[in-house]
């Protein structure tokens, strides 16, 4: 029985790495439609239509975000919208690993020091996937040409 306790651990341990490394790159949009929603419910739209609208935003921030990465054409721009979304991602790995190292490591040093490499982790997981969504649709291959 102790040993399924410490395997269930790891288990959640990767099931939680495994969504943040995949949810990363949702980070802005996710900030953007929570203030929306925020502000949606603090002006009398009710928890539906609060939800419904930072919903509305959160998805109109992730579709302009992706359309920019194919219409803009400098490479340079093309990382500057990379690094918008990216720092919200690389905060959130900060503030993830942070909270996990602070549970099982007493030293604060080493927590920072866990915490700076998994929010390079996360950061470089990010722009990966950023960066991949910017060659699919630059290299020619458009689905139906």
């Amino acid at each position: 029985m102790f040993v399924l306790g410490i395997l269930a651990s790891f288990a959640a341990i990767a099931a939680m790495c495994w969504l943040l490394f995949n949810l990363a790159v949702f980070a802005l949009p996710f900030l953007v439609g929570l203030h929306t929603s925020i502000w949606a419910y603090g002006t009398g739209a009710g928890w539906l239509g609060a939800i419904l609208f930072g919903g509305f935003a959160a998805g109109l921030t992730l579709a302009i975000g992706q359309a920019l990465i194919i219409l803009v054409r400098p490479l340079w721009a093309r990382f500057v919208i990379a690094l918008i979304f990216l720092v919200p991602a690389v905060l959130a790995g900060f503030y993830a690993t942070l909270g996990i190292t602070k549970t099982i490591m007493p030293s604060e040093t080493w927590q920072m020091i866990f915490a700076v490499i998994g929010a390079g982790v996360v950061g470089v997981s990010a722009f990966l996937r950023i960066a991949g969504m910017a060659a699919d649709t630059s290299d020619g291959s458009a689905v139906g040409t």
